[in-house]
């Protein structure tokens, strides 16, 4: 499949999740949240396993069934997080989101790596589309027998009512006025250009590195084998598992000395990663190791936000209008993110390339140089966590005085709720990480 296939498979998966997100979130807000979540989930199981039997000649309905996909999997994406926020608070949510989210890069390292595997085993990419289905609708039926639907801000009040819910248009209004809220999410969209432009370009970046070091033979081809994927997607999985598990334990510890630890260690770990990420394309040149540990490094201090910013979100908005917020700040991820980043930077490479002599040297820096763009906007990212750390208190009182008492001053108290929701997190936990990984495995699967 060539890479105008990848690109627009793709962005056609990211647009059509980026439209459906916000009328999830508007239903997360207003009706039972786990048979949505469980519709969705059952939904693009179906879808995935149909497009898996489209032959070459229906070639439009299959990039058609991507962006089905990216439907069903916004329910789950705008969904879950709010009922891990009703079932804790402070640093058990912390340490819940923490779990949760550490399904997606596992997920998508193993995306890497079984996608791969499946294809070599059958013989053909399709397969996967073909097994992946079943853990879909395992993690769907789990959802509706054993996990029951959580009171909208349980976890956030002491006994008091949370104010009625309000008209979609007024819950927008609010979040467009929560400067938390704003910067946060604009953050979120740097983080979600740079890990979209590297799935994409990396592993081709360093196969080019290791022809310019004449330890490869150049290919017709993009990528003439999988090992760089393999290799990338396995640093993917295991920099995503240490950043999530870092960002947790660091936040928890910076809390004792600082209420805005949150948007602080965001800031921080995302400046430390721009550096790392430019050092790639000093050394790839000479030294694909060097390139490689530079990209470890560099990812752990990019994912060492990913449950920060989702519990950040849990602090600053109303637990009714906590979908919504989940849903348009993925809409803007997305949309500000990976996108569009992907076919910027092949865009900016391929512009690059046609203005020289197309040689082995100058596709390799003419793509270096369109991903040196990712950095920058890691900066920025920063910038805006540095942002949300000024509004942060204020935004949270905010959100504290509209009804749901914050209960951070007794979060140790041990009751029969307390103890329920904890069961009923790890079952939605170990749910959701079924499904990132069918997720993964069904949005890698097409792109071998």
């Amino acid at each position: 499949m060539p890479t105008t296939v990848h690109i627009s498979t793709v962005i056609l998966f990211i647009c059509s999740f980026m439209v459906a997100a916000p009328i999830f979130g508007y239903l997360g807000d207003r009706f039972n949240r786990k048979v949505i979540l469980s519709c969705g989930i059952f939904f693009w199981s179906i879808v995935t396993l149909s497009s898996s039997f489209i032959s070459k000649e229906y070639y439009w309905l299959f990039v058609l069934s991507r962006g089905l996909v990216g439907i069903g999997e916004s329910s789950y994406s705008s969904i879950s997080p709010t009922i891990i926020g009703d079932l804790f608070t402070n640093n058990s949510r912390t340490m819940m989101l923490s779990v949760f989210y550490l399904a997606i890069p596992l997920g998508s390292g193993l995306g890497y790596i079984l996608g791969s595997s499946a294809k070599e085993a059958a013989g053909d990419w399709h397969w996967a589309l073909r097994v992946s289905p079943v853990l879909g609708i395992t993690a769907g039926t789990l959802i509706l027998l054993f996990v029951p639907e959580p009171k909208r801000g349980s976890a956030d009040q002491m006994g008091g009512r949370i104010k009625t819910r309000t008209s979609w248009f007024c819950d927008m209004k609010a979040l467009a006025k929560n400067r938390s809220y704003v910067f946060s999410s604009f953050a979120s969209a740097a983080v979600s250009f740079a890990t979209g432009a590297f799935g994409m370009w990396i592993p081709l970046y360093l196969a080019r590195a290791q022809v310019v070091q004449k330890t490869a033979e150049p290919c017709t081809q993009e990528i003439c084998s999988s090992t760089d994927s393999i290799i990338f997607g396995v640093i993917t999985c295991v920099t995503g598992l240490l950043g999530v598990v870092i960002g947790a334990a660091t936040t928890r510890l910076c809390r004792q000395k600082t209420e805005r630890a949150d948007p602080l260690v965001c800031a921080v770990s995302m400046l430390g990663s721009a550096i790392f990420i430019c050092l790639i394309f000093v050394v790839a040149k000479k030294s694909i190791v060097g390139a490689y540990v530079c990209i470890f490094i560099g990812e752990t201090l990019l994912f060492l936000n990913w449950a920060i910013t989702a519990d950040i979100l849990m602090f600053v908005v109303i637990p009714t209008r906590r979908a919504t917020a989940v849903a348009f700040q993925s809409f803007t991820s997305h949309l500000l993110g990976d996108a569009g980043s992907p076919y910027l930077i092949g865009l900016i490479s391929d512009a690059l390339q046609q203005s020289y002599a197309t040689s082995a040297l100058w596709r390799f820096l003419s793509l270096g140089y369109a991903l040196m763009l990712c950095p920058f906007i890691i900066v920025l990212g920063g910038m805006f966590f540095l942002a949300t750390a000024l509004f942060f208190l204020d935004d949270r009182e905010k959100a504290e005085k509209h009804g749901a008492n914050p209960v951070r001053h007794r979060a140790n108290r041990k009751s029969q709720s307390a103890k329920s929701a904890q069961e009923l997190t790890q079952a939605v936990l170990a749910i959701n990480l079924l499904v990132c990984l069918h997720r993964l495995l069904l949005a890698t699967a097409p792109l071998i």
